[in-house]
């Protein structure tokens, strides 16, 4: 079997593209042959040492993907061989063959083909996430979300349009305006340096927006707080890139809501992990969510698909396939 497998910290140039054991499914488990892998900023993390430090080298990275269940282990049930399955977090994804424990698997739809299967689960699920439980938004709410043209950005605004919430989105480049603006975002502001912070005001009409959904690292998280109405909500995530450092929370100018966004708690089940998977896709079956593809990459480029994650040189979602 093929797979990416890491030996120790550094660039993405130490990924290797190697042979490994096949792997055989224990009890309650699944072995699932994989069509697309997804890329994220977790599997980046994992390789600059922020992750999986525990999990001996050599590892085969990635968390994600869709593909077609190709034996069952002991006691699985609801699964069957040639069905058609995603994840959202099943370490060694990068691979022709992973074995899955059968709680974290969804059936996915035949209306739903394997590119947007495997696009939208963590990314999808990430935001609705934010919109629907951390901060659940409400029609007129005025949101404030970072990166607009990204995977998750792309996705946050178009459920926040669903709530009835309105978005000001902000993109690094002019040529990124647009696809925020597809995605239904009401104002973009272009900004590579963290200076949107008055325009946003001004968007706002001066009091501020009821949340910002900020996973741009450090240098953003200072106008993030300076937008946040009195008894707003300022949603930080994405550790990649970072944090803010200490806070002193005495200092802060006003009533607001400052948290940590994990998506994993917006999938602790089984059953609410198919729950919101299936709320995904019925909206993209229904024409109502649409996912941007922003790369595809053969698996044994998955060094260079790193790099492009890292540069911010693809918008919308990055793809591996075997």
């Amino acid at each position: 079997m093929k797979a990416v497998v890491m030996n120790g910290i550094g660039d993405a140039g130490m990924l290797a593209y190697v042979d490994r054991p096949e792997p055989v499914p224990g009890v309650g488990e699944v072995l699932v042959e994989i069509a697309v892998a997804g890329v994220n900023f977790m599997d980046v993390g994992v390789r600059q040492g922020m992750a999986w430090r525990e999990m001996p080298d050599p590892k085969i990275l990635g968390v994600e993907g869709v593909g077609r269940v190709l034996a069952t282990g002991a006691g699985v049930e609801g699964f069957r061989p040639g069905q058609r399955v995603a994840w959202v977090y099943a370490p060694g994804s990068y691979a022709g063959k992973v074995v899955i424990p059968a709680s974290t698997l969804v059936p996915v739809p035949d209306a739903i083909d394997d590119r947007t299967a495997a696009a939208i689960m963590m990314q999808g699920l990430t935001a609705s996430h934010f919109a629907t439980d951390f901060y659940p938004v409400q029609p007129g709410d005025i949101a404030f979300v970072h990166a607009a043209a990204g995977g998750v950005g792309l996705l946050l605004t178009q459920i926040i349009k669903l709530r009835g919430g309105h978005v000001i989105g902000r993109v690094s480049s002019s040529d990124k305006a647009a696809i925020a603006k597809e995605a239904g975002a009401d104002h973009v502001i272009v900004d590579a340096e963290g200076r949107f912070a008055d325009e946003a005001l001004r968007l706002s009409g001066g009091e501020g927006v009821h949340v910002v959904y900020d996973g741009s690292g450090p240098a953003t998280f200072q106008g993030s707080l300076d937008i946040v109405r009195r008894s707003g909500t300022f949603c930080w995530y994405g550790p990649v890139l970072g944090g803010p450092g200490p806070l002193d929370i005495m200092s802060l100018p006003r009533s607001i809501k400052i948290g940590y966004a994990v998506f994993f708690d917006h999938i602790s089940t089984p059953e609410l992990l198919r729950a919101r998977t299936a709320q995904l896709f019925d909206w993209i079956i229904g024409g109502k969510l649409k996912v941007r593809i922003g790369g595809e990459y053969p698996l044994a480029e998955a060094a260079q698909a790193h790099r492009d994650m890292e540069s911010r040189a693809t918008t919308g979602k990055l793809l591996l396939f075997p």
